[in-house]
């Protein structure tokens, strides 16, 4: 799975102004519900809402990858926000987290699921690509960092 199959440039939101968590899901609901007619922003909060309570998605570093496996879903989708401030996500080095990439995969796809958190593990791990993502000013060429991002050789 590459990250252009799933992201658009209309799912990317920049120096957003959110305090919470719950306010960040509200985003992430409307730009991913807006892709698919068999869910509603509701039911996207529900199913971010209902993960997170399992155990904080922050992955360290100011990033968190949000993400759920929806019954109603046929089409796996993601949607990035960037934050003006980092806010309050449990994470486990308890920094703020600035940089969101929300993800909504078919309930049936575990496999995929996986593969892609694995990946945007691997992406956000890398202090360089981090670092360009923040200071990127534009939202297009934060699209462009994200969709062009390859995974470093061994």
């Amino acid at each position: 799975m590459v990250i252009s199959d799933i992201l658009t440039p209309e799912r990317i939101l920049c120096h957003v102004q959110a305090t919470s968590k719950k306010r960040v899901f509200e985003y992430f609901s409307k730009l991913l519900a807006q892709e698919t007619s068999s869910l509603t922003s509701y039911d996207v909060f529900e199913e971010l809402l209902g993960r997170e309570r399992l155990g904080s998605t922050a992955i360290g570093k100011g990033v968190a990858i949000p993400h759920a496996r929806v019954a109603q879903c046929n089409v796996t989708l993601a949607a990035f926000l960037q934050l003006e401030n980092g806010i309050d996500f449990d994470s486990i080095d308890h920094k703020p987290v600035d940089l969101l990439f929300a993800l909504m995969v078919p309930e049936n796809s575990t496999d995929e699921h996986l593969e892609i958190l694995a990946q945007l593990a691997q992406m956000f791990s890398s202090d360089e690509f981090r670092e360009k993502l923040r200071h990127t000013e534009d939202c297009g060429d934060k699209f462009n960092l994200l969709i062009h991002w390859k995974p470093p050789l061994n």
